[in-house]
């Protein structure tokens, strides 16, 4: 059976780094506070006059050539991303421009945080029906362009970053194995973005009342994250007859380290099991799983099962059993 498989991954991290001491200087919050509720400690934040695009840029370029392609190899490229270079064209046009993947065609898919693996999904059924040969998939937010430094609950959580994954045709018993994803849009009233769109567009009066920002309501969130990613997760274990201990790695969306941990514990997962950096990054929403496989990238040995997981704004979640490939 023909399948995709990641060949090579890359990242991109901004330079400016934003502490949880940087952050006590803005709002009424504390490191320990910080610590205690999300695990995180620090963040990253891109420069003023750069966008997605740029970071997304870098990660592609980097994946490219650990994988010692030209970018004229690339058929398709798709960016996740909730921070788009523009309303449009898509971002996906700008990056393959700029990298010089003169015969891809591209998108964006946005699908809040779960957008990258909703995009690794549509690419390795692309490859597998024989439509492409090879995709860069690439998710890329620059969070802090949509974040209020004026509200605590949210601020101290978005960073900024890109990863990018490269998929090539195997058929060997590797690569993407299977997914299942879901959708309830129900949760749009607990996380997304009040204007901006074509019901609110800018205006004197939205920009006025800080309407361009993300709005949370994180219990809402938080509990319905850890039901959904562990549910989902489990039921494509179960689909497989795969068995806690034959995961090498659980790699969840890096939203919240309570929410990690709750979710791999339904699982029956121990921690030295999950890929956290969290700590590092913050949530880089559709940034958050490539950048855990740029991490792990030289823990990882061929053959080894991994569960992508991911909970999104929407609100939108899914799981997809990963076989590593290299």
């Amino acid at each position: 059976m023909r399948r995709a498989a990641i060949t090579a991954v890359g990242a991109y991290l901004p330079e400016r780094t934003l502490t949880n001491a940087d952050l006590e200087r803005l709002v009424d919050t504390t490191d320990a506070w910080i610590v205690e509720r999300t695990g995180i400690r620090e963040r990253r934040i891109l420069s003023r006059g750069k966008g997605s695009a740029y970071m997304a840029i870098q990660a592609a370029q980097q994946a490219l050539q650990k994988r010692g392609l030209p970018a004229e190899a690339i058929d398709l490229v798709i960016v996740a991303t909730v921070t788009p270079e523009h309303p449009f064209p898509a971002t996906a046009n700008i990056v393959s421009h700029a990298i010089g993947a003169h015969r891809a065609w591209g998108f964006d898919v946005e699908a809040a945080c779960s957008s990258f693996l909703y995009a690794l999904s549509v690419a390795a059924d692309s490859i597998a029906a024989g439509r492409v040969q090879r995709v860069l998939v690439i998710g890329s937010d620059k969070m802090s362009s949509i974040i209020d430094y004026r509200d605590r609950a949210t601020c101290v959580i978005f960073g900024d970053a890109a990863g990018a994954v490269l998929l090539e045709p195997t058929e060997e018993e590797v690569g993407v194995m299977d997914y299942l994803h879901q959708a309830d849009g129900a949760g749009c009233a607990f996380l997304h973005m009040k204007a901006g769109g074509s019901v609110l567009p800018p205006s004197v009066r939205t920009v006025r009342n800080r309407l361009h920002f993300v709005y949370q309501e994180g219990r809402q969130v938080f509990k319905q994250a850890v039901i959904q990613m562990a549910e989902v997760s489990a039921a494509l274990m179960r689909k497989h007859n795969l068995r806690p201990e034959d995961i090498a790695f659980f790699v969840p969306h890096q939203a919240n380290r309570r929410i990690i941990e709750a979710a791999a514990e339904r699982l029956g997962l121990p921690l030295e099991k999950v890929m956290l950096n969290i700590d590092r990054y913050g949530n880089t929403t559709s940034a958050t799983l490539p950048l855990c496989l740029h991490d792990y990238e030289s823990q990882l040995k061929k053959g080894d099962n991994l569960i992508l997981t991911t909970f999104g704004g929407g609100f939108t979640w899914g799981a997809l059993w990963l076989r590593w490939a290299y």
